[in-house]
């Protein structure tokens, strides 16, 4: 089976046979993937008039369990973002009735962010749809090739993550670093 990625790399290899173009034929399937997924993916997010990240603020508090409230700093931790773009999601989502704040009885300075009854019911059901739409993209590839393609990609993200934290280069530095 041929993709349109494979034409570039044959191009590549005519024009540069020096060079080892496997490397971009992975980034550049990542890149494309990741472009239709997202592209089929957000339209679950669009009908609730919310986007990706605002999934995300929602789906870390639902898991996160009862009592579904976390500190600001614990959520933009979990999302890799500053703590002002934190605050701005947080702001989006506490006007829409999905979230709300609370003084942190722990911290007097510090405050609580909760999925309210009407969050919990919308991360629910996106949460539900969500998996039923990634299955449906997913759908072609029989159980070993979904186990093989996750464990891959494991590995490159625990090496790429990794090499970004100054971990050092090699894949087995930050597998289990990141938070689950």
């Amino acid at each position: 089976m041929r993709d349109a990625v494979d034409d570039i790399l044959d191009q590549w290899s005519v024009e540069r046979p020096d060079l080892d173009a496997t490397p971009m034929g992975i980034f550049a399937r990542l890149t494309r993937a990741q472009r239709v997924a997202a592209g089929r993916l957000e339209m679950s997010f669009g009908e609730h008039d919310l986007n990706r990240d605002d999934f995300d603020v929602l789906a870390t508090l639902r898991r996160s369990g009862p009592p579904f409230r976390l500190t600001p700093t614990q959520l933009y931790r979990s999302a890799l973002v500053s703590s002002g773009t934190m605050t701005g999601r947080i702001d989006r989502l506490e006007q829409l009735g999905l979230v709300d704040r609370r003084a942190d009885p722990t911290d007097r300075r510090g405050s609580l962010v909760g999925l309210t009854q009407a969050g919990r019911r919308l991360a629910d059901s996106l949460v539900e749809r969500l998996l039923d739409d990634m299955a449906a993209l997913v759908r072609d590839l029989d159980e070993q090739e979904r186990t093989d393609v996750a464990t891959a990609l494991r590995v490159l993200l625990a090496a790429l993550e990794g090499e970004s934290e100054g971990a050092g280069a090699g894949h087995g530095a930050a597998i289990g670093s990141e938070p689950g």
